[in-house]
């Protein structure tokens, strides 16, 4: 990986931008370093980031959730992310659900939701708190439950679309806990359903039937879209004062800022747990780091601003940024499109804070920028002094860097199939083995291992095998 970075910097530094090198994965060691990184970092992202991040994915999915969510818009009352906001005002109470889970004993357990949300919301919600000792991916999907009121003799079953739901014109409203009437500590029972062949295929084609009525244009959830007649009025009617509109995106600032002071902790938490420095910084950052410090000595056209881009591209955006986007990545967690609407908020501002230049913010800037204006110098010297406490930190001799690898390496022995590894490997490298061959025989250093010799052997132990078989 290093030769290939050598070589990747030589044509970097020789082009017009070097500050381009490893902003993508164009290239096979691009990608290699990104793998290598998220190994080294492993072990210090559970011991150390792994819980300020989960936090923060577990206090934004509270926050969206506490408030009307539009199933069918997709939009929130509560979220970082204004292209998500809800903007109509909606009506709703907290209710409180008494849930039992059909053949798994009397225990009653509380779920809070709203009066308005879906019955599918309804049913994500408790399978959230009954299940919350569970991973994701082992608890029961939405589309394998049902929920049942029992408000008197005679249980009612509750779903999202039937024929009690209320028509507005061609529009329908997809039912709520409203819409049946369903009161504050209600019982309700939860149960799976069963798969006989018959209810299988019946459940598949209600469901199907479900799925293609939710998708439908003419279905709304909280607010329903205007119709192309209405629109055409308000066009030729009166337009709307410049700012009068002003005033209400202002209005809709002031409720993301509260959003976002109410995350704010959750925010620097992460970024702390980030960019810490001294003795927890893993070796292979100081080994990396310390590498572009050296080989930028060696170009004259290599400044310093372009050295904090180099490591910002091998190490913030490429790793930090990547998790943060998709918690689901390390965590058996779902991430709802609201949730990641406002992690890639969170992610935005720190891309931010590791970048040099200045940006200069007015009242048209976008609200993302607006919202972490305050704080982005902060999150900028953080970058900063992380950067050159990692630089005033002991170096990483490659011998303590192989020792630290071989380390790694133990660690991971039982979740890796080498032999897999291996075997993809050799078929790449037999697709281009003579061009593979001549560029050892042309390297220095590979003359120095015999790398040469060693992949002739092993091609003509693989070759010999397969042909014995």
């Amino acid at each position: 990986m290093r030769s290939l970075l050598l070589d990747l910097m030589e044509s970097y530094v020789h082009s017009k931008n070097p500050k381009l090198m490893l902003r993508r994965s164009e290239t096979v060691v691009e990608r290699m370093l990104c793998n290598w990184m998220s190994i080294c970092l492993y072990q210090f992202l559970r011991d150390s980031a792994g819980e300020p991040l989960y936090k923060l994915f577990r206090a934004i999915k509270h926050q969206i959730e506490k408030g009307p969510v539009d199933a069918k818009l997709k939009k929130a009352k509560y979220t970082l992310n204004d292209t998500r906001l809800l903007g109509d005002d909606v009506e709703y109470c907290v209710l409180v659900r008494h849930v039992l889970v059909q053949s798994e004993g009397p225990d009653v357990t509380p779920v809070k939701v709203l009066n308005c949300d879906t019955i599918s919301q309804v049913k994500e919600k408790i399978i959230e708190q009954v299940y919350r000792n569970q991973p994701y991916t082992l608890r029961p999907k939405v589309d394998s439950v049902t929920l049942e009121w029992r408000p008197g003799s005679t249980g009612q079953i509750l779903s999202d679309l039937d024929l009690t739901s209320q028509k507005e014109g061609r529009w329908k409203r997809i039912n709520t806990l409203a819409h049946y009437n369903v009161r504050d500590n209600a019982t309700v029972v939860l149960s799976r359903v069963k798969h006989t062949q018959y209810n299988y295929d019946q459940n598949q084609e209600s469901q199907e039937e479900r799925n293609a009525l939710l998708e439908d244009d003419k279905v709304f959830h909280l607010v329903r879209p205007m119709e192309e007649l209405d629109e055409i009025k308000s066009k030729r009617g009166s337009l709307k004062d410049k700012s009068m509109t002003k005033a209400i995106t202002e209005i809709y600032l002031t409720r993301l800022l509260s959003v976002k002071g109410t995350l704010q902790q959750f925010v620097d938490d992460f970024f702390r747990s980030v960019l810490c420095s001294g003795a927890v910084v893993p070796p292979a950052i100081k080994y990396f780091f310390d590498f572009l410090d050296e080989q930028a000595l060696k170009h004259d056209n290599v400044d310093e601003e372009t050295v904090h881009i180099w490591k910002t591209n091998s190490l913030p955006l490429r790793f930090w940024v990547n998790i943060l986007k998709n918690p689901h990545f390390i965590f058996d967690v779902h991430v709802s499109e609201m949730v990641d609407s406002s992690l890639s908020v969170v992610a935005q501002t720190f891309m931010d804070a590791c970048t040099k230049s200045e940006h200069k913010l007015s009242r048209d800037s976008p609200s993302n920028k607006l919202l972490y204006a305050k704080e982005i110098s902060t999150y900028k010297k953080m970058v900063d002094d992380y950067y050159k406490g990692i630089r005033q930190m002991v170096s990483v001799s490659d011998q303590d860097m192989n020792t630290h690898l071989a380390e790694v390496s133990r660690t991971h022995t039982d979740k890796l199939n080498t032999e897999v590894a291996l075997h993809q490997l050799y078929q790449y490298a037999s697709k281009y083995y003579d061009l593979i061959i001549a560029a050892l025989e042309d390297d220095p250093v590979a003359q120095s291992k015999h790398l040469t010799l060693r992949l002739q052997q092993i091609a003509a132990a693989l070759e010999h095998k397969s042909t014995d078989l």
